[in-house]
């Protein structure tokens, strides 16, 4: 498909202006990108977090769109139910049936942990949605304590630094893999920097046959302690030291849309963030040296799934 920027800029902003978001947010980029992305009107549930209370402040909101607020937990089913309810009314003669799209935006929190089961039986039901995960790695509306999509060694204030640990203890969730199990027809990892993988990845989602699920890699200047001017920066590193790769999950077939080789070091994109100061402070951190060696186990796996030959039908 061809992406230009000059189309998509002539194009309405779904999301204006007067949010308050903090400065340096990658979410109100991605979100952004997203809506325009999309070729059909969005109809929007939005579960509770950074990005809700900032835009939706009444009697303000910066959102041009139809727009549901659920619950922290909840906002899979929400859609559910709006999408479910559409096709009734449709059917029963009472609505014009007309192409929409039905779009959650969601944090990690959201999404890995409080909102699993409900996403979980939505993807199982079938519904046709596009569900996007938000993900700064953290519960940064409520105080940036960590979730499970936090980076091991990281600071939060539930995971602080100091002689009994360094961080967050375990091994985050890899959520893109668990949907991908549930065998639904699109899932994607995206990060904000990258506008053009992630504007194909919102296409390839609203075209396809039932659920498509896009994590998008959100980076949060607050909660990783960089400077807001550097938040696409951390993100291009944080794909380049292959801690959060891009690619694609079509009909379970895997595919990589970024690099296929790690071109930096873990402890480059560690380095920019503070909320690991604690353990790269010293370069021969023990805890630095694991990490390299679980994102290079995962970097090896996702390789040899996105080379598996095509099972014949």
């Amino acid at each position: 498909m061809t992406l230009k920027l000059r189309d998509l800029s002539l194009k309405p902003d779904l999301f204006g202006n007067g949010h308050g978001l903090c400065a340096g947010c990658a979410e109100p980029v991605s979100v952004r990108q997203i809506l325009s992305a999309l070729e059909n009107p969005p109809v929007v549930a939005l579960a509770t977090g950074c990005l809700e209370v900032s835009s939706t402040r009444f009697p303000d909101t910066t959102w041009k769109v139809p727009l549901i607020h659920s619950a922290f937990e909840n906002s899979a089913t929400t859609i559910s139910g709006v999408e479910a309810a559409y096709k009734a009314l449709v059917r029963k003669g009472r609505m014009e049936d007309r192409p929409l799209t039905f779009v959650v935006f969601a944090g990690d929190g959201a999404t890995y942990d409080i909102g699993f089961q409900w996403l979980s039986g939505a993807l199982e039901r079938g519904h046709n949605f596009v569900y996007v995960c938000l993900n700064n790695e953290g519960y940064m509306n409520t105080g940036i304590q960590r979730s499970s999509a936090t980076l091991l060694g990281a600071w939060t204030t539930t995971t602080p630094s100091g002689d009994a640990r360094p961080g967050k203890p375990e091994w985050h969730k890899d959520m893109t893999k668990i949907v991908a199990a549930h065998g639904i027809p699109y899932v994607a990892q995206a990060a904000s920097h990258n506008w053009k993988d992630l504007i194909t990845k919102v296409r390839k989602a609203e075209q396809a046959d039932g659920p498509a699920f896009i994590n998008v890699l959100t980076p949060c200047d607050r909660g990783w302690r960089f400077e807001p001017e550097k938040t696409m920066e951390v993100s291009q590193l944080m794909v380049e030291a292959g801690l959060w790769p891009l690619y694609e999950v079509v009909n379970g077939k895997y595919k990589m849309t970024g690099a296929r080789q790690k071109k930096r070091p873990v402890i480059d994109a560690l380095l920019s963030q503070k909320r690991f100061s604690h353990i790269t402070k010293n370069a021969d951190d023990a805890t630095i040296a694991g990490i390299q060696a679980k994102v290079d186990e995962e970097w090896d796996a996702l390789q040899a799934l996105c080379n598996m030959p095509v099972a014949a039908e």
